[in-house]
């Protein structure tokens, strides 16, 4: 399940993204139009800074930006950093592997082979899908 944290991310980005003069927006003006809360979308912000995707301003006419086009930005790359890995479970994981403690052989394993397609999928629609993608308006 995608978690609260991740679904604000992805609509302060695309709130951020649909902006025309790239200006800076203030946190308080995203929370308000989001509907999501200011502290919550603080650390949200925050650790999407820290990663590369926005920049920010301080002071009058202060907010965050987007650093990249929109077009540049892979849903993927947002996913990992708010929500960390895409695979369900750690067996399957590209980035963060982890052996299962309860499987003696993940080649044998039903539940790693369903998993490794569920990720594939997944990151296939992550990795084709861009900010500029989710802005688009569906008549």
């Amino acid at each position: 399940m995608l978690s609260k944290k991740t679904k604000y991310g992805i609509k302060a980005l695309t709130y951020l993204a649909k902006q025309e003069n790239k200006m800076p927006v203030a946190i308080s003006t995203i929370s308000k139009n989001e509907n999501i809360s200011l502290k919550f979308l603080e650390s949200i912000l925050l650790t999407l800074r820290k990663n590369g995707l926005l920049g920010s301003k301080k002071g009058k006419g202060g907010g965050y930006y987007l650093l990249k086009e929109p077009s540049e930005i892979q849903m993927a790359t947002v996913m990992r950093i708010l929500e960390g890995p895409i695979a369900m479970i750690p067996c399957v994981s590209l980035n963060f592997y982890e052996k299962c403690d309860d499987c003696p052989d993940e080649n044998a394993c039903a539940v790693n082979k369903l998993m490794v397609q569920v990720r594939d999928s997944s990151l296939q629609i992550f990795k084709n899908t861009t900010l500029a993608d989710l802005t688009i308006k569906i008549s």
